[in-house]
């Protein structure tokens, strides 16, 4: 299968590792991607070993090294390792996450979603999208930039984490501990889509969330209690009468605030004294956490107010900030240039409303770009899948942006 993947910037990339021109590497549309989807890696349910035994055996193949991550309780969490070019220069990331989303329920998959399934053009699986292709994209890179390592000035190290869908991100944890000084000129993450650069997201917090009431038999005529859900029912109907801050110059997403779980009661004949709520709030630069914090406080307060049962609590959680890569960012608009070359059409940077790693990248100074990769369709959902033919302008984007950042001087 050919493809039209753009114009490459120049012939000492496109020449670099000794692949052909633009069409990328022998056996890239299916090697190693459909051998990682077929290594189920599902998140709390799979140990990650399998998976990180296909890309270690495929780096060692093409000369390089990795090492295996593990946590303060000895559970592997991330494959790491580097490629060291001739002279020296910055070091960048690349990071994928090597776990998954769950299979949900497997009847509803049309395609079997332990197993990589090749269809018109799509490779279908679980994990494909999120984000296996774009370790198998950073694999290829990788293996291309070795080989032609004597042309770079400084280092590409990668990650692939296998704590991300949990939350825990223990893999990169591990990594900063371990390798993170100096600290990495940037970080490029392989989440999939290429519509845009994703270099911005919205932060978060999230706040726990007890409001008490009197508990009483729900029968009785004179001592009939105070109703902790209705009461958590009226905090909820105050805090979606609050006007939160919309979009902003620079940063085009409003801030939100969603109640993500609700819990209270004990029996059928019981008034309840006690409803626990989640509130998960999306930040801007304008609404950051404090201001976060002083909202969700405010109407607390006012529910409060009125004396009729014990005070309502708040147990925060943390967060991370917004943040929003300058557009002339170096790594940025060097990544946009490739990938608008290697497309053939332009990748304009843009914002992603949830949060992700790069969010906790930018508290630490490290630069970070967190989506550009190959076409996908149904991503957690039946059937995920990735179009085979946006693994090689996915590649050239990220490598030749490697070689331009990397490049000696002159």
């Amino acid at each position: 299968m050919e493809h039209a993947a753009g114009s490459p910037g120049g012939a000492s990339e496109r020449a670099l590792g000794g692949y052909a021109g633009d069409r990328g590497p022998p056996g890239f549309h299916d090697r190693p991607a459909g051998d990682l989807v077929s290594r189920p890696s599902r998140a709390g349910i799979d140990a990650p070993g399998p998976v990180f035994d296909v890309i270690d055996a495929w780096l060692h193949r093409h000369g390089i090294a990795a090492t295996r991550l593990t946590d303060p309780a000895g559970r592997p969490v991330g494959l790491c390792g580097e490629i060291v070019g001739d002279r020296p220069g910055p070091r960048y990331l690349l990071d994928a996450t090597a776990d998954t989303a769950p299979y949900g329920d497997p009847a509803a998959w049309h395609y079997p979603p332990d197993r990589a399934s090749i269809a018109d053009g799509w490779l279908y699986g679980r994990g494909s999208a999120d984000s296996k292709a774009g370790i198998a994209v950073f694999c290829h890179v990788l293996a291309d930039l070795n080989a032609g390592r004597d042309r770079l000035a400084g280092r590409v190290a990668f990650l692939f984490d296998a704590d991300e869908h949990t939350g825990g991100f223990a893999g990169l944890y591990a990594y900063l501990e371990r390798f993170g000084a100096p600290a990495p000129a940037g970080v490029m993450i392989g989440y999939p889509g290429h519509d845009r650069l994703v270099t911005g997201a919205r932060g978060f917090l999230r706040a726990g969330i007890v409001v008490h009431g009197v508990a009483a038999h729900s029968g009785a005529s004179s001592r009939t209690g105070v109703n902790a859900i209705a009461r958590a029912a009226a905090l909820l109907e105050r805090l979606a009468g609050v006007a939160l801050p919309g979009a902003e110059a620079g940063f085009p997403l409003p801030a939100k605030l969603t109640p993500t779980a609700i819990h209270g009661g004990v029996g059928w004949a019981m008034v309840p004294d006690r409803c626990a709520l989640h509130l998960d709030l999306r930040l801007t630069p304008t609404f950051d956490a404090a201001a976060a914090r002083r909202l969700v406080a405010d109407v607390v307060a006012q529910l409060d107010g009125d004396g009729a049962a014990p005070a309502t609590e708040i147990a925060w959680q943390p967060g991370w900030p917004a943040y929003r890569l300058a557009p002339d960012q170096v790594m940025a608009a060097t990544l946009a240039a490739t990938a608008a070359e290697a497309f053939g059409q332009p990748v304009p940077m843009g914002l992603a409303g949830p949060s992700s790693i790069a969010n906790y990248l930018a508290t630490l100074d490290i630069p970070a770009t967190a989506g550009l990769g190959v076409g996908y369709r149904a991503i957690h959902a039946p059937d995920e899948g990735v179009e085979l033919a946006t693994l090689v302008p996915t590649f050239l984007a990220y490598r030749n942006a490697l070689v331009r950042l990397l490049a000696p001087p002159v």
